[in-house]
This record gives structure tokens, C-alpha cells and sequence, in this order.
């Protein structure tokens, strides 16, 4: 079965009504067609995992390489694809209207606009321009069908500024400018989580777990929280196997060489099917 993209986008809608979903992030058509064979629902790209996988920094990356990234990830599978769209691409609201609309012509279920600036004396947008840029997205959807779903980011506690009092007051006015999903990377108590999930209520919240972490997917669900995205981290654990094999090569040894997973299981699940 072959899914259009407006069935994907409301497939992908319909996910975020109730329960509690993982939303893994592949970097390259490889590792989405292996998540897809998994069974997950939708996936969402990482604009660090895919840098990295063009020898490029996290955020240095071009628009028309990510444009043209998200294109080739949305016609990789059947599944719906969220996109991590970093700041917006563009320098003001007018700009980042006009990218959005390029990505969702690319054929994206939903993307993420940040709040940061990169720049480390001030790494957060003043509240009202990030509000904005937001609603800029918003209209910019809007004027294409309405379909493609906003996702406001809070990026308060990856860019420094871990004030949860901040991040609730920022998401609120993100839900009141559009977004139809919210999300603060970063957070990782139960307290942040419940904070912000009774404050953005019946929003549905993203909760990124980017590395080892004792919740459940149940309890997270018992929490409120709708969907659970990985971040760059399936591609850092990727980069970890190659790190180590090619470390034992520039010391002159290959004993660190895996054999798992074998050249004819990876084969099998990228074989066309009949």
C-alpha cells in the first residue's frame, strides 16, 4: 500500500489525538527504511544525524540541501515524516514563511520551528519575535492546505537558559500562535514533564530522550506526554560503531571489525519486495 501525502498527514494527525507514540529519527533513506521495518508509525529527520552523515555540523547545513533532504526522506517509506526544521531558515518572519512552505511542498506530515539563536551571549529569541516567526509558520501552512502539523520548540534547556518557568511562558504563546504540538528539549525530570504537560493542555507535548533514560514509553504515557523522539541519538550510536572499528584499524589491528549485522540480513531488509 502506498499512502499519498495527505493520507500520511492525517494518519500522522490522527497519532496525536491520544496515547503515546515513539517517533524515531533516522539520517538517511538506510536508516529510515530500517525503521520503518520495524513497525514505528512515523519517523522524524534529525538535522544533526543527517550533518553529520554530509561531514557538516549540526545547523550548517543549507536550506536547499535540507529541502532537498526531506524530499528524498518523505518518499523513503510509507510513514509520515516530521521534520526538524531547526529556526526556520530565514531571518525573519517573511523568510521563514517561505521556507516552510518549501518543506511542505517537500511533502513533510509536520515540522519543528526553534526559538534559538546559535549565538551563545544570547541564545534565545526574545519571546515575542520567536511568537512571530511561529505564526509566520502557521499562516504559511495554513496558505497550503493546513494539513502539515506545527510543532513549537522551547530550546531553553539545550541552549543554556534551563529556566522551566521561561520554557512554559514560551510554549503557551507558541499554542496561542499556532502550534499545534509543543515541545522543550531538554527537560528530563518528572516534575519538568508534568509541568509542562498541565500547562499546554490538550496539546499534545514532545519529549525528546536523547540518551539512556529509566522511563517507559507506558509511563511516559501515564504522564501525558504524546509522542517521544530520539534526537540525533540512533546517529551518534551509529558513529559510536564506526568510532570504535576504525580506532582498533589506526592502531594496525581489525579485531574490532563486527560481523553483526551481516551483509545478507541488510540485504533482506532492503530488498524490494516482490
Amino acid at each position: 500500500m502506498t499512502r499519498t501525502i495527505s493520507e500520511k498527514r492525517q494518519a500522522f494527525r490522527a497519532l496525536h489525538e491520544d496515547g503515546c507514540f515513539v517517533l524515531p529519527n533516522p539520517w538517511d533513506v538506510g536508516s529510515a527504511r530500517y525503521l520503518a521495518s520495524m513497525g514505528f508509525k512515523a519517523l522524524a529527520t534529525t538535522s544533526s544525524g543527517f550533518a553529520w552523515s554530509i561531514g557538516r555540523p549540526d545547523n550548517g547545513v543549507s536550506r536547499d540541501a535540507v529541502i532537498a533532504h526531506l524530499r528524498e526522506m518523505v518518499h523513503a517509506t510509507d510513514l509520515p515524516v516530521n521534520a526538524d526544521f531547526e529556526s526556520g531558515f530565514g531571518s525573519n518572519p517573511a523568510e521563514v514563511a517561505q521556507s516552510v512552505r518549501m518543506a511542505v511542498d517537500a511533502g513533510v506530515a509536520g515540522l519543528s520551528v526553534e526559538d534559538s539563536t546559535g549565538d551563545a551571549k544570547s541564545p534565545l529569541l526574545p519571546v515575542n519575535a520567536a511568537v512571530e516567526r511561529l505564526a509566520a509558520a502557521r499562516r504559511a501552512i495554513d496558505e497550503t492546505g493546513g494539513d502539515t502539523l506545527l510543532v513549537g520548540r522551547a530550546e531553553n534547556f539545550v541552549a543554556g537558559v534551563p529556566d522551566l518557568e521561561d520554557v512554559i511562558a514560551r510554549l503557551r504563546a507558541y499554542a496561542q500562535a499556532g502550534a499545534d504540538c509543543l515541545y522543550a528539549p531538554g527537560i528530563q525530570t518528572r516534575e519538568q514533564i508534568e509541568a509542562v504537560v498541565a500547562a499546554v493542555r490538550p496539546k499534545p507535548v514532545n519529549l525528546l530522550i536523547g540518551g539512556p533514560s529509566a522511563f517507559t514509553l507506558d509511563e511516559l504515557a501515564k504522564l501525558g506526554v504524546r509522542r517521544v523522539s530520539v534526537g540525533g541519538a540512533l546517529a551518534r550510536a551509529a558513529w559510536g560503531g564506526l568510532v570504535a572499528s576504525v580506532q582498533s584499524l589506526a592502531e594496525g589491528r581489525f579485531d574490532s571489525l563486527s560481523k553483526e549485522p551481516s551483509g545478507g540480513w541488510l540485504n533482506s531488509v532492503f530488498k524490494d519486495p516482490a
